[in-house]
């Protein structure tokens, strides 16, 4: 019975060991860099926000034009009268109506506008939002394209900076043990032991620290997915897949175009709104006109409250409502700072056209120099790698030194580093490139 008893506590656990792993296994996320855009687009609070904001102006935009469909109201008064009021003439004095008494009255008002100017304006004002809103959409996805680009870059960066450095500590490790062996063979000296363990060593703290790098990074891309905190994600990638992409040709800042960059197009939409705020206020100084019917349904100088007893009269009419400006002060003013805002809208996009065209140059002359580099950087890792063999093979016949053999471990750590970085730099600079000109 104790036996069946354990078997099952032991198939239990092993059960839920199975089971626990398997929840574990399902809360990796194996991620490309397509995948985490298209994530990113799909949750991250901001795009969802712009997408708000759309449908605000739409919203805007409806109830514009709302405005020439015509208004109707029902309204009703009851009062009572202590004194009416009196007429005197020279032929006698006539009261409007019996003191002590009460007056009904409901009626029904519709107006339509015929000519309205401004609303006109409302309405063309409302398109010229939709588009503002709808490129700020598309500023804000390239903007977010471009960080979840150097997030996954960045970790990338990382899951590579890391490997390198295992690998080195892995490198010094298994000196570390020949060494000793030498040593307690009596065919090293004590100093050689020390300088490879201190050597092995001093690796390990730039281990953590690459680990605690892959942990950060992913949590940056975590945050701009919109992905909860307990998944894991997991890249098939490194940045020497890249290294065909690293191809750029030297241009000029004069030759590049910002005919899509985002920012100046919404500042000339901003010019395009600012023009048809100057025309809805040239619009107050035009007349407006409106239909007006109403009906009226009164029964006045009546002395008690019994309303369904009184004697009711009806009336009708409609009208034509004519309303010329004269004189406003602010309506002059208003124009005027209208004016000032478009001046300073024309110079502060000459200004952020210099600072685009700076930046982006900035941005080529960066891919350019990492371009150059890679060849460089690719040459100096394969002499690296062959050093070590060199320094070890010499350090086992009895020709090299300790020094020499940490040095060229040393050697090949930093060179696989800035090879690693040179890609990364080239990446992150194309990718502000591509936003700062428009590529979508």
């Amino acid at each position: 019975m104790n036996c069946k008893m354990r078997l099952t506590t032991v198939l239990a656990m092993l059960a839920f060991t199975v089971l626990t792993y398997a929840q574990d296994a399902q809360q990796v996320l194996n991620l490309t860099l397509d995948k985490a855009i298209e994530l990113a687009l799909s949750d991250n609070p901001t795009m969802k926000v712009a997408e708000q904001e759309i449908k605000l102006k739409e919203v805007a935009k409806k109830e514009a034009w709302q405005s020439l469909l015509p208004t109707a109201s029902i309204d009703g008064t009851i009062s009572y009268d202590i004194k009416v009021a009196e007429i005197k003439t020279s032929m006698g004095s006539f009261k409007m109506g019996m003191d002590d008494s009460n007056t009904w009255n409901g009626g029904l008002n519709v107006s339509l506008p015929l000519y309205a100017p401004a609303i006109y304006r409302s309405i063309t004002m409302g398109k010229k939002d939709i588009e503002l809103a709808v490129e700020k959409s598309r500023g804000s996805k390239m903007d977010l394209v471009n960080q979840v680009k150097k997030a996954y870059y960045q970790l990338m960066l990382a899951q590579d900076s890391y490997n390198v450095l295992m690998e080195s500590y892995k490198l010094t490790e298994r000196n570390f043990n020949v060494v000793k062996a030498k040593y307690e063979q009596g065919k090293v000296s004590e100093y050689d032991k020390i300088s490879a363990e201190v050597q092995h060593r001093s690796v390990w703290p730039s281990v953590v620290s690459g680990k605690n790098a892959v942990n950060l990074a992913k949590l940056q891309l975590k945050v701009l997915m919109g992905i909860t905190a307990d998944v894991d994600l997991a890249i098939n990638d490194n940045l020497s897949n890249y290294e065909s992409q690293m191809q750029v040709d030297a241009t000029s800042a004069s030759q590049i175009s910002l005919d899509g960059n985002s920012t100046l197009k919404q500042i000339d939409l901003n010019g395009e709104l600012l023009n048809q705020q100057r025309k809805m206020l040239n619009s107050n100084f035009h007349p407006t006109l409106a239909l007006v019917a109403g009906y009226q349904y009164l029964s006045r100088s009546n002395t008690n409250w019994e309303f369904y007893n009184y004697n009711w009269g009806n009336s009708s009419s409609i009208s034509l409502s004519l309303s010329i400006p004269l004189f406003k002060a602010s309506n002059f003013t208003k124009l005027k700072t209208n004016k000032i805002q478009q001046e300073q809208l024309a110079q502060n996009r000459i200004n952020t056209e210099r600072q685009l065209r700076m930046q982006a140059q900035s941005k080529l002359d960066n891919m350019v120099a990492s371009a150059e580099q890679l060849e460089t950087n690719k040459k100096s890792v394969e002499l690296a790698k062959k050093e070590v063999n060199i320094s070890e093979k010499r350090y086992e016949v009895g020709k090299g030194t300790i020094l020499e053999l940490n040095s060229s471990q040393m050697s090949l750590t930093n060179v696989q580093l800035t090879y690693n970085n040179s890609i990364y730099e080239y990446l992150v600079a194309k990718s502000e490139f591509e936003t700062i000109i428009g590529k979508e």
